[in-house]
């Protein structure tokens, strides 16, 4: 394979004071032979001394310009000179500014094709927050620096959920929701379990809003007033989907196998049976972009930041999900 053939997995560090450098860095660990070459964008000496503190065997190296590819070598790109003093568990905007410094550097040269997928790691709402990062996560930043419309797609084998709403507070989410929104989403699950897994004719169902799906509108009428008819034109334009479906019936009966793709109408109602039924094997997929990115299901876990407990199993896959997905495109191109 040759340098320009090599695939680039670009890493945002994400929060410090949480597990994201642990399970990036035990992950690669554990691949040993990955077939991709990882740019970890942060500081090369924190991350040689993140390494003593994992207990980690990595070869790595900086990046620069001139450099010469080397398989099984870990990347890094200084993107800040100074030394990081890390406080595992605790909640710092100074650390969420070096959060937010890989990410833009990350998310850089995924725009200008300097890598091939970027895999963010966790980071902190609370701490990350700022004029420079006025978002409730990386999706809706993501949104805004790459072409598309984004999804945010929870993937683990065969199981995908998607949201209509991400990061909305409860209260808002039927203010939100609108044909509009639907219709977006509904198209982008289609093309992306396409373009990114592969399958000619998607399956999609939809989670309606209230209890029960609204009981035909004995429980609020969102479902029967708004998702049931987009449902229908969406049928119409040759989308299969089906819905609103009562959330605690369908994964409760196991109907959820007989779809493709699942949009959850919000937030937990799609989380919370996906991290149940993907044992913490699922990875966070940004669908809907020009570009891959990934990254583990779970979020910073301050509780057991910086003691080499955290499970890695996300993180491995989130890299075998972005190079399968990655992959796939290309073949469509080819």
């Amino acid at each position: 394979m040759s340098q320009h053939s090599l695939l680039k997995i670009g890493i945002s560090i994400g929060d410090l004071n949480g597990i994201g450098s642990e399970v990036v860095l035990r992950s690669l660990d554990r691949l040993k032979l990955f077939d991709f070459v990882p740019i970890i964008y942060a500081n090369f000496e924190l991350i040689a001394e993140l390494q003593e503190t994992f207990g980690t065997h990595l070869n790595i190296d900086k990046w620069d310009v001139q450099s010469t590819l080397e398989k099984q070598t870990v990347y890094v790109i200084d993107v800040w000179p100074e030394q990081v003093h890390i406080v595992y568990g605790a909640i710092d905007s100074r650390i969420g500014h070096y959060a937010f410094k890989s990410l833009s550097a990350g998310t850089h040269a995924l725009k200008h094709g300097e890598v091939d997928v970027l895999l963010t790691a966790p980071i902190h709402k609370a701490s990350i927050m700022s004029k420079e990062f006025p978002f409730p996560g990386h999706t809706n930043y993501l949104s805004r620096e790459l072409n598309g419309t984004s999804l945010m797609l929870l993937v683990s084998d065969n199981l995908r959920v998607g949201l209509l709403t991400d990061h909305v507070p409860l209260d808002q989410i039927t203010s939100v929701i609108s044909e509009k929104l639907i219709f977006e989403k509904a198209r982008t699950m289609k093309h992306s379990l396409q373009q990114d897994f592969g399958i000619e004719h998607p399956k999609i169902a939809l989670l309606g809003v209230d209890p029960h799906a609204g009981d035909e509108g004995a429980i609020g009428t969102i479902d029967k007033d708004l998702l049931s008819p987009c449902v229908v034109k969406l049928q119409s334009l040759g989308i299969h989907i089906e819905g609103p479906f009562a959330a605690d019936g369908f994964f409760g009966s196991g109907l959820y196998k007989d779809f493709d793709g699942i949009l959850a109408s919000y937030h937990d109602q799609g989380l919370v049976p996906f991290k149940l039924l993907s044992f913490g094997n699922g990875v966070n997929f940004t669908a809907g972009l020009n570009k891959v990115r990934v990254s583990p299901d779970h979020g910073t876990a301050f509780d057991i930041a910086g003691q080499g407990t955290a499970s890695i199993s996300s993180c491995l896959k989130a890299f075998e999900v972005g190079v399968s997905i990655f992959n796939n495109r290309q073949q469509i191109i080819a």
